[in-house]
Order: structure tokens, then sequence, then C-alpha cells
């Protein structure tokens, strides 16, 4: 069986995610929707990335319900990609990787950008892994079990 196989059915939640939007374009783009981008065009522009790769990643985020292709907002004749609520959801992924790689990446005032709230005007808080009853966890404080059929979804 290809690896790409074993990893889309895989029991791990993480082998699946990683094999469905786990590459770097897919993450990228992403980014770039949270920011609010909507079209090929200004994908391929502030991305860099090749169209034909463009295309197939945009391809496979609409096959994922990430993204749904709408109409321009403008009245154009262009298509806008906008997120779904799956596409959405996926912000955490996004901020999680972001958080470890201000932390771990970077040299003590090097230039770089950084999330703020729209609200507040601050930076965006750590993400903190958290207990049903709200105690911040470490690895140690957890350990993964195999269960059948539906967990309750967590919002």
């Amino acid at each position: 069986m290809a690896r790409q196989h074993l990893l889309a059915r895989s029991e791990c939640p993480v082998a699946r995610t990683l094999e469905a939007i786990g590459d770097r374009w897919m993450l990228l783009i992403l980014r770039e929707a949270f920011d609010d981008v909507r079209r090929f065009n200004e994908f391929q522009k502030r991305l860099g990335v090749a169209k034909n790769i463009l295309a197939v990643k945009l391809r496979a985020l609409v096959e994922l319900d990430v993204f749904e292709i709408h109409p321009a907002s403008d009245g154009s004749a262009y298509k806008e990609y906008v997120l779904t609520d799956r596409g959405r959801a996926a912000f955490a992924i996004v901020i999680s990787l972001r958080q470890w790689g201000e932390r771990f990446l970077f040299d003590t005032g090097e230039r770089r950008s950084m999330l703020v709230d729209n609200a507040a005007g601050e930076p965006v808080e750590a993400l903190t892994v958290r207990s049903r009853a709200g105690k911040a966890l470490r690895p140690e404080d957890c350990h993964r079990v195999l269960v059948d059929g539906m967990v309750a979804d967590r919002e």
C-alpha cells in the first residue's frame, strides 16, 4: 500500500491531518486565507508558488471542504476561494506553527511578523493545551487511546 494511502487511513489524527493539509504550500495557502486572500492570482503573487502547483493545492483544499469557490465579491468574472467552517477550524493549526516558530526559530530582536488581536491591538496569547477542567497540560500529562466511533465535537 502506498505511504499516502496508509496515512490517509491511519488511526492517528496527526497522520491524517498531515496527509490532508500538512505540506508547506497547503499551510501557507491557509495562512494567506486567514489574511483574507481569496483570489488565485493574489495567492500566487503573495506566495511565489508556481501556478500549476497552486492550482493542484487549491483544488485539493476545495475537495477537503476547506474552501468553497464563490463568484468574486466585486462582481467581476473572477472566482474566490472562501474558507468554510472546516477551513476556519484550521486557524489553531497555523497559529500553533507560528508560535512555535516565534519561540524557537528567531533570534532576540530579529525582525518578524506578529499576530495582533484586532480588538485589543496586542499580541495574541500563546496557545495552551488544557484539560476539560481548564488545567494547562504538558505532554507527560496525556496519553493516546484508541476509540471506536465518533468522539464529541470539541469547538
